[in-house]
């Protein structure tokens, strides 16, 4: 018969949350590896499909389009590789893709044939994003080696450890 120790009570807890959580982030891995490779096979097709669009007669608005729209897509690569990578989403890269893909938006459909309420909320889009993008070079790095949430995380276990 299995009894637990008595002088630990929280060390078998710990121990599981621990395995509970790995097993976790793997399953979450496994997931942004698949997004990976389905992002990656549809920028394949993407390609096929812009140098299929290049042939005569070549219509600009499409192959415009279509080179935004593959440069959207690289960056949406790189964000999820960075997440592999450092298990973060990376804000620069995001607000990166969001410009990207406003300003395709709006290349595409044509400003003049915009109305102009549209083209003034994508100004006011574009003004916070730029702002954000700007701002995010002066705040400090909280990933390098410097992680806030552990800090506190350790801060709590050694009060809970102190109490017992």
């Amino acid at each position: 018969m299995y009894k637990p120790v008595e002088d630990n009570p929280i060390s078998l807890y710990e121990i599981n949350r621990g395995r509970i959580v790995r097993s976790l982030e793997l399953i979450q891995d496994v997931i942004v590896i698949s997004l990976c490779i389905g992002l990656f096979s549809f920028m394949v097709l993407q390609v096929r499909d812009m140098f299929l669009s290049l042939l005569p007669p070549l219509d600009f608005h499409v192959v415009t389009a279509d080179i935004l729209f593959l440069l959207i897509l690289v960056e949406l690569f790189r964000l999820l590789i960075i997440y592999l990578q450092e298990q973060r989403i990376s804000i620069g890269v995001a607000v990166e893709v969001s410009i990207v893909s406003a300003l395709r938006e709006v290349i595409v459909k044509g400003i003049l044939e915009t109305n102009w309420s549209q083209v003034l909320a994508t100004c006011a889009f574009l003004l916070v994003l730029g702002i954000l993008l700007t701002l995010r070079v002066w705040l400090p790095p909280t990933f390098e080696g410097i992680d806030p949430e552990q800090q506190i995380s350790q801060r709590y276990k050694s009060q809970t450890k102190s109490k017992l």
